[in-house]
């Protein structure tokens, strides 16, 4: 068994790129399961990965590979698809785990289950996994802009788990988590208002960040080009900005479209906030608001915003 834990841990980042798996280790009769799809051979399990490779250029990334009985692997595993039908591109997002039964007779892999975090029932055919899908076609106009980079760890029904890595922010003080004061100061930052009148690109979202519940400290963001760092950034022109480097870790995400009024921001936190603790997750203080577009320039329906909370000790099981 450890021969095929090596080997899916090898094979497996090869799904859905030019080389694909390898069909010599599966039963020609691998029974196949997803919360909406099902087959009963190794032609259909190939189909359904050409399918899936056609329509949603999948990216798939792979956690853990253990084996979790006798003749049992159980894989942890993210998939980023787009829908390339729809004209707006929606990023679907599937997160859990494949549990690969093995015959003891041949040695392969004679069945394969998969199971989505984001639902309860993952029985086939579920109604709950079908309408989870559908919601994730919904339109969110987001900026072609360069966002800080982050890898979804889980995704559930409510919120994402991702692992940021660090980026460096211009901030200044601000007035509340939905309110624009400050965001002129550190806009003109990046238009050229520093020690060499350098513009620097603009990127997506961005931040209001509170400390605690209280709001008793508020600072707007703008997230700076991943290829900066604090060694080759000027200076800012005015003391009301500074530069910081955000050290990155394990965030909470909750997404959502309208205008990002202070009731509607502070009922997703609420939201977030209770569902984290309901999963037994440990959410630190405070919380940061993303905001990915202009909105003078976005209708609201089609806004793309998010609260995010830091998290404490987060593993992925």
């Amino acid at each position: 068994m450890k021969g095929l834990v090596d080997f899916l841990y090898e094979d497996l980042p090869h799904l859905f790129d030019d080389r694909g798996i390898d069909p010599t280790m599966y039963d020609d009769g691998v029974v196949f399961r997803d919360p909406i799809t099902k087959y009963d051979s190794i032609a259909g399990y190939l189909f359904n990965i050409r399918l899936l490779k056609q329509l949603f250029r999948p990216e798939f990334q792979l956690h853990s590979v253990r084996q979790t009985g006798p003749y049992e692997i159980t894989t942890r595993w993210t998939v980023v698809m787009k829908f390339v039908l729809l004209p707006w591109n929606p990023e679907l997002i599937l997160t859990g785990i494949s549990i690969m039964g093995v015959n003891p007779q041949t040695k392969k892999f004679c069945s394969h289950m998969d199971l989505w975090d984001s639902i309860e029932n993952n029985e086939y055919f579920s109604l709950e996994g079908f309408l989870d899908f559908l919601k994730q076609l919904r339109i969110y106009k987001t900026p072609d802009l360069e966002t800080p980079k982050y890898q979804i760890l889980k995704r559930t029904a409510t919120y994402e788990v991702r692992k940021y890595e660090p980026f460096v922010i211009a901030e200044t003080k601000g007035d509340k988590l939905s309110g624009s004061s400050g965001f002129n100061e550190v806009a003109g930052y990046i238009f050229g208002k520093n020690s060499t009148e350098e513009k620097i690109p603009m990127t997506t979202p961005v931040f209001t960040q509170v400390l605690d519940d209280d709001q008793s400290e508020v600072s707007i963001q703008i997230v700076l080009p991943m290829n900066k760092d604090l060694s080759n950034l000027p200076a800012p022109s005015t003391v009301a900005v500074r530069l910081r480097k955000v050290e990155g870790g394990t965030a909470a995400a909750i997404k959502f479209s309208g205008k990002p009024t202070e009731e509607l921001v502070c009922s997703k936190e609420k939201e977030l906030r209770s569902a984290l603790l309901k999963s037994g997750l440990q959410p630190k203080e405070g919380c940061l608001l993303a905001r990915y577009n202009d909105p003078g320039r976005t209708m609201s329906f089609l806004m793309r915003s998010e609260v995010l909370i830091w998290l404490d000790d987060f593993t992925l099981e």
